[in-house]
């Protein structure tokens, strides 16, 4: 072919890869709870007599919440404040007949069997008052049972029943749930890739170490606005699941104003230092068929497309490699549109402080 009509080889501007330093914020779906979650549940039987609370209502701790209704409870405390009434007459009357025998006794006109056959009789009357003083305090404990007071400060959740409904000590679902949301969790979890990944960039020996050492997380709403508190990381657990595949972690936010409720969604973001990245503009990647593609430049200067994965960076102008590239290759930085497999290029080096000027 003349030369006049072979395929001119034009200048691309190229970048020699090498691993550099950033910061990412790795973003994890989560789960909100409230630091404290309570069942409250009945200790009697009988029917829902009033709702002194609505659903989501923050209530106090020692709030009354619920009445329930069972005359049974209140007859047993007249019924037990009677036994004791007759119990005390009875040991009146024991002690009489000892006060009786005792003289007699000593001017020798009874024997001493009567004296202690008064004397036993008291103890056994002393003791049917103690039982029935017993059997008093039992009732009014259950009596207590018919009112349900907050057993701690937080926000009342769904309430399934109405007054009227007839409840019990084994009822399947609670009469409401509390929720003490001064401070709240955030569950979130990690495969066990991701956990040896994030893992190996936190310094420490030991798992306890590393957490101790993570930046701590932020957390993303619902409608993508940020909580203004910063979370402390915690382990929720020690073991990866083998159901799921996953280790669970939780971040503690405070909550002074309530915004936070327990059962919502949010999105867990962790800040995390990347020592040994490989970065690369988001203009020098091109789709194909869900697949995100590079130019590689080989020894002969000839191209060839490769596919990539990995993770944006926070301003969302690069693209940290996780496979596809290593250290050392070369990519064609722009001017990709028309480029083909096996295109021969003039490779110019980028000035790499000029590629990374944007990175954070």
């Amino acid at each position: 072919m003349p030369d006049n009509m072979q395929a001119e080889v034009k200048d691309f501007k190229v970048l020699t890869l090498s691993r550099r330093n950033v910061k990412v914020d790795l973003d994890f779906p989560a789960t909100l709870q409230g630091q404290q979650v309570v069942e409250i549940r009945p200790k009697i039987d009988g029917y829902l007599d009033a709702i002194y609370v609505q659903e989501g209502a923050a209530v106090k701790k020692g709030q009354l919440l619920f009445r329930i209704s069972n005359p049974q409870y209140e007859q047993e405390v007249v019924t037990a404040t009677a036994s004791i009434k007759s119990a005390e007459a009875d040991v009146d009357a024991a002690k009489m007949q000892v006060a009786k025998a005792k003289p007699l006794v000593e001017k020798e006109i009874v024997s001493k069997y009567e004296l202690e056959s008064a004397e036993y009789t008291l103890k056994a009357k002393e003791a049917s008052l103690i039982q029935a003083k017993a059997a008093l305090a039992n009732a009014k404990a259950n009596e207590g049972y018919t009112f349900l007071s907050s057993p701690a400060t937080g926000v009342i959740g769904m309430i399934p029943y109405k007054v009227g409904a007839l409840i019990n000590a084994a009822t399947a679902s609670p009469l409401t749930t509390l929720a003490n949301i001064t401070n709240v969790y955030a569950y979130y979890s990690l495969n066990e890739k991701q956990l040896l990944q994030y893992f190996a960039s936190i310094p420490g020996s030991t798992i306890h170490e590393k957490i101790n050492n993570m930046s701590p997380a932020s957390l993303i709403l619902a409608d993508g606005t940020p909580y203004p508190e910063k979370g402390k990381i915690e382990m929720a657990s020690g073991l990866i699941s083998t159901e799921t595949g996953t280790a669970t972690f939780k971040a503690l936010f405070s909550n002074p104003l309530g915004i936070l409720r327990s059962g919502a969604s949010a999105t867990i973001r962790i800040p995390t230092i990347i020592d040994t990245a490989l970065i690369i503009p988001q203009s020098a990647t091109y789709e194909l068929q869900d697949k995100k593609l590079v130019y590689i430049v080989d020894k002969n200067n000839k191209i060839s497309s490769i596919a990539i994965t990995g993770i944006p960076s926070d301003n969302g102008l690069y693209f940290i490699v996780t496979s596809g590239l290593k250290a050392g290759d070369t990519i064609v930085l722009e001017g990709l549109v028309g480029l083909k497999d096996s295109t021969k290029i003039i490779p110019r080096q980028a000035i790499v402080d000029s590629v990374y000027k944007n990175l954070k």
